[in-house]
């Protein structure tokens, strides 16, 4: 049997993506780990995959304009692969056509070719169909986070948010000075660019396979500096990374330590802590060590003691909606009872890691969400709940006005 082309290989991930709960990087992976593509098939794979994922409503949208009635589930994921070759990738209209039918199979073939060739015919009717639809169609989101959005920031920046998201993310990464500098960094690797505002983060043009091996560097958007940087921790210190695989942020308070410390790295899934603990021996931070602790129980593991921590980083699981352009599939899966599901999670891991601080201890809660829910409204519960507890500080990075993922986090003072 032939190895599966690069589209035979996205249809299938659309297939599993469309009958499972699994999120698309996942099933991605697994697929590609198993297939003999060439490293141009595996991106063009990919492309194929997560922009269906980013487009599919308006894909849908075209198909519902070319075909009245229900169509075949299968069918219709054939219909999106060769659409959007055709008007958003601009693939040239045989081949576009002619590999996406050949998917197909016998019975399927006539549907495909007719279809496909009725959208060469009418494109310019349909591109100006869709330029005439609302955000939830233009950009594929649902109605509800474009009405959230819209009600928050207004309908420009809720625009330019669903645009953003459907933009493949760029490649960051902090240079790992527990490893090396940022000068020897950048001469090793020709395409980094340095950020200005950010000097220890880099843009790159391409995955530093060997670098990363090495832990000089790791991969995460420069937003992540935000709740790191507001702790703000010193040498020396006790710290409590609360919600910490796979340790991208604990490496970071450890390098900004001087590895002069005790950090403390919790998580409560024991494969994510094992994650942890490689990516911190790779990384360097030797004053990091890692706790299996499930916060929900509201209840330590014993290995922690009342008011032992100086500074507690609390970066919360959350809705993720702040990193959705990393994220292709997750508007999909997401739902509106999801913000008070979540907020109901962060207030629970507060309220049991808030007695670990010290008196004069600072905590920072933060997420990767942009909902008030979620932000705001977390911390201002947190403070009703504990007096003792002062807002000192608050930051947020919009996408559509700081240009990097979306982040909150604030900082609480123990006065008490």
């Amino acid at each position: 049997m032939a190895p599966p082309s690069a589209r035979e290989l996205a249809f299938t991930a659309l297939s599993h993506w469309r009958r499972t709960d699994r999120f698309a990087d996942a099933i991605l992976q697994q697929l590609l780990s198993h297939a003999e593509l060439s490293s141009s098939d595996r991106a063009f794979a990919t492309e194929l995959f997560y922009g269906i994922l980013r487009n599919l409503t308006l894909l849908d949208f075209w198909i519902d304009h070319l075909r009245s009635g229900s169509i075949e589930h299968d069918s219709r994921d054939l219909l999106r692969l060769g659409l959007y070759q055709l008007f958003l990738l601009r693939t040239p209209g045989h081949a576009a056509v002619f590999e996406t039918v050949e998917l197909g199979g016998r019975r399927k073939r006539p549907l495909i070719n007719g279809v496909l060739r009725a959208a060469l015919r009418r494109s310019a009717e349909l591109q100006a169909a869709a330029a005439s639809e609302g955000l939830a169609t233009r950009w594929s989101h649902p109605e509800f986070l474009v009405e959230r959005w819209t009600q928050t920031y207004g309908a420009e920046a809720a625009a330019a948010l669903c645009a953003w998201n459907n933009k493949p993310a760029p490649l960051y990464a902090r240079v790992n000075l527990l490893r090396t500098t940022v000068e020897a960094f950048l001469g090793a690797n020709s395409t980094a660019k340095q950020l200005d505002q950010l000097p220890r983060f880099v843009r790159l043009e391409t995955i530093p396979t060997e670098a990363l091996a090495r832990g000089d560097c790791y991969v995460q958007d420069p937003s992540t500096a935000t709740a790191c940087e507001l702790l703000d921790p010193q040498p020396g210190e006790t710290v409590l990374d609360a919600c910490a695989a796979p340790g991208g942020k604990t490496s970071y308070l450890a390098d900004l330590m001087h590895n002069s410390g005790d950090v403390v790295a919790c998580d409560r899934n024991p494969a994510r802590l094992e994650i942890l603990r490689e990516n911190l021996h790779r990384l360097g931070a030797t004053s990091g060590r890692v706790l299996l602790q499930d916060w929900m129980a509201n209840e330590s593991s014993g290995a922690l003691t009342a008011g032992s921590f100086d500074r507690i980083l609390v970066d919360a699981p959350c809705t993720n909606t702040g990193v959705m352009r990393r994220r292709v599939d997750l508007r999909w899966r997401l739902q509106s009872k999801d913000f008070a599901r979540m907020r109901h999670e962060q207030l629970t891991i507060l309220r049991s890691v808030v007695p670990f601080l010290k008196p004069g201890g600072v905590l920072v809660y933060s997420t990767c969400s942009m909902e008030s829910e979620e932000n705001e409204v977390v911390v201002a519960q947190v403070l009703r709940d504990a007096p003792f507890l002062r807002l000192s500080e608050q930051r947020s990075v919009l996408p559509f006005r700081d240009h990097y993922d979306g982040a909150f986090a604030a900082k609480l003072t123990r006065v008490t």
